[in-house]
């Protein structure tokens, strides 16, 4: 596999050229799904793709499959592959490294007019971010069955755009569902900073923690921003002390916690809040203690509503399940790894990303890249050249094992 015209300059700069696309004053992208610029991005890969000879599949949820046949016209195919769309200040390098580093691998595979047994599928993921549209990860879960078509199609943005219409706005509404995968390998950089740390070049992902979302609403009453501070129903105070517990419990219980969007009303400078909304995302690795959060933080929420006199609700949104990933595909990984003496370890995504969802249904695997500080879903987001190649060349390696290469 060493022979292959394998070339991370040709990724670098793939990476680059695709980054202009959406690209931000201060050197990120704003590519967010199912908006122009993500059907621009989208062109362009299938523009890459065709003057490979790949057939270019889309099913009705967006996502892009460019299918590479194989010499054995029976196997399912070895899927590989991530996401074009980004935060609103998001990187060049999030999702999208997986995307290209599967591009440049078809590309070496047909420069060097070689053929795999099981057929190769590259795969763009719509809507990973969650930005635009929510919860993430929606087109890989419809796809695999955790979403019911209807309830994606139907997701409307902040401003009431709906999922299917925007899709169908932009031209890259399909029909046809993505073929079976036989297994799923997603290069992604680690969005942390334990490989630079560590300094290694290489993460075998084995296993995703479990994530749980909230809502969480408080109602107070409007006040004048003249009134006496006695007796105010203020809901903006009474958020703030529930905002901090969702600190202190991922500190306390070893795992994560963030608010990420808050929105208060009336929204008027001398008026106290009758109003506070605000998302919570948790994240552990142990079920029963991301469990514990939750109820710990509505236990809090009762007491804080009893205190202000204010009506506090915390509701559901998404639950992601831990999910391990497959330990032969992880091999596969280890041993690209060693063979190409690149400095590797185990470890978990605290992350989600595509391949959790993919791996409810078929083998997968990820390969992590260091990014500088851990930094990401930030316009300053920076990875080496170094970086890209090596997880390039372990997810080729890892494909090809899978598939089965014939020069």
């Amino acid at each position: 596999m060493r022979n292959m015209p394998l070339s991370g300059a040709r990724l670098w700069a793939d990476l680059h050229e695709i980054a202009r696309i959406g690209g931000t004053p201060r050197g990120g992208c704003n590519r967010q799904a199912l908006t122009d610029l993500d059907g621009e991005a989208r062109a362009w890969l299938r523009a890459q793709a065709g003057a490979l000879g790949c057939t270019v599949l889309l099913d009705r949820f967006g996502n892009m499959g460019l299918l590479r046949p194989g010499r054995d016209t029976t196997r399912k195919p070895v899927a590989f592959g991530s996401h074009l769309d980004t935060q609103p200040t998001g990187g060049k390098f999030d999702g999208v490294l997986g995307v290209l580093a599967g591009l440049e691998i078809l590309r070496a595979l047909h420069e060097a007019g070689a053929e795999t047994d099981a057929p190769l599928l590259l795969v763009n993921w719509t809507n990973e971010e969650g930005a635009r549209f929510s919860p993430p990860m929606q087109g890989s879960g419809a796809a695999l069955g955790v979403f019911a078509p209807e309830t994606v199609l139907d997701t409307r943005d902040p401003d009431g755009a709906r999922f299917g219409d925007e899709l169908a706005r932009i031209g890259w509404a399909g029909g046809d569902a993505l073929p079976e995968m036989a297994a799923y390998l997603e290069l992604h950089i680690e969005q942390g900073p334990e490989l630079e740390r560590a300094g290694l070049s290489i993460g075998t992902v084995t296993h995703a923690l479990a994530q749980r979302w909230y809502e969480v609403q408080v109602t107070g009453e409007s006040a004048h921003g003249g009134s006496r501070m006695e007796g105010r129903r203020d809901a903006l105070m009474a958020a703030l002390p529930l905002i901090a517990a969702v600190e202190a419990l991922a500190l306390e219980h070893g795992g994560r916690g963030t608010v990420g969007q808050l929105r208060i009303g009336p929204g008027s400078r001398n008026v106290a809040p009758e109003t506070c909304w605000f998302s919570v995302d948790t994240r552990h690795a142990d079920e029963a203690l991301l469990e514990r959060m939750g109820e710990e933080l509505r236990l809090y929420a009762r007491e804080v509503a009893e205190a202000r006199n204010v009506a506090v609700e915390v509701r559901d949104f998404w639950h992601s399940p831990g999910q391990g990933f497959d330990p032969r595909l992880c091999a596969l990984i280890r041993d690209a790894a060693a063979r190409r003496g690149l400095g590797a370890q185990d470890m978990p995504t605290a992350i989600g990303h595509d391949a959790v969802y993919v791996a409810r249904r078929v083998p997968t695997a990820m390969i992590f890249v260091p990014c500088h500080g851990g930094l990401s879903h930030n316009e300053a987001e920076s990875i080496t050249p170094e970086w890209a190649e090596a997880g390039l060349l372990v997810l080729a390696d890892a494909v090809l094992a899978a598939a089965g290469r014939h020069p």
